[in-house]
């Protein structure tokens, strides 16, 4: 693979990734969406979905890692560490890209909801508590937040998540031509995402990928949304940290009882 197929494979695929994920936080977020409170088990199942889709598209390209834990964990398996920053660069650009789409799909949507009285003018006491916080109303569209700040149980809530992403991918082994899951590789993982989502998000929203988090976070610093709060960046660095700290104890993990 070259740089370039690295670099456009990535920004691709996960920029499709943050576009249906993000999309399906902001379907069931926002007051002026068909589906507006669907729950969290859609939430789950969009995100696996989001993550096949993307897999599929990017794949042939770059390898689809679409997330810097992954690109880390296989950089620790292999020893390659030559196209991390590459991939790294095109997984951030991706991912604000699709949290911007997102904006654009939604875009009557979240100019209601910010504006809504009823949203912004009688605020609950949780959403009171969100807006000390720095978190807006619509922050969790773009970017993750822990139901109780607790940074010893969050970061570990990553962590373990992001265990279990990165060692359901490396022991399903590469396609034939070595450059990533093939398909069917990719529709299992959509699938741990799901379970991941269903059975760990509880806690933190299951970032399980920095990219996913930190370049939708940006994009909602940047966007000129009405009453959109802050954009909770004392938090930002746990999903960051985080799944990269998972992401190499599960590349320790795999060369000590699988390779």
């Amino acid at each position: 693979m070259s740089s370039s197929d690295i670099f456009i494979g990535e920004t691709i695929g996960t920029a499709v990734l943050i576009l249906l994920g993000g999309g399906v936080c902001a379907a069931v977020t926002l007051k002026a969406s068909k589906a507006r409170n669907a729950g969290w088990l859609a939430i789950a199942f969009g995100w696996g979905f989001a993550v096949m889709t993307a897999v599929y598209i990017s794949a042939p390209l770059s390898g689809a890692h679409l997330n810097p834990a992954v690109t880390l964990a296989l950089a620790i398996k292999d020893g390659g560490w030559d196209n991390v920053p590459i991939y790294w660069g095109g997984q951030l650009l991706g991912a604000m890209i699709g949290a911007t789409l997102v904006w654009v799909a939604y875009y009557g949507q979240f100019q209601a909801h910010l504006t809504d009285k009823e949203i912004v003018g009688e605020p609950t006491a949780k959403a009171v508590e969100a807006e000390e916080k720095g978190a807006g109303p619509v922050l969790g569209i773009f970017s993750t937040g822990p139901e109780i700040r607790n940074v010893v149980q969050n970061l570990a809530t990553e962590i373990i998540g992001t265990v279990v992403l990165i060692l359901a991918i490396l022991t399903q082994g590469l396609n034939d031509k070595g450059n990533g899951l093939g398909v069917l590789g990719a529709l299992i993982t959509s699938f741990v995402v799901v379970a991941i989502g269903l059975s760990l998000g509880g806690p933190t929203g299951y970032a399980i990928n920095p990219a996913r988090d930190l370049g939708p976070r940006i994009v909602h610093a940047l966007l000129p949304l009405p009453n959109k709060g802050g954009s909770d960046w004392s938090y930002a660095w746990i999903p960051v940290v985080g799944p990269l700290i998972g992401g190499a104890i599960a590349a320790g993990i795999y060369n000590l009882a699988f390779a």
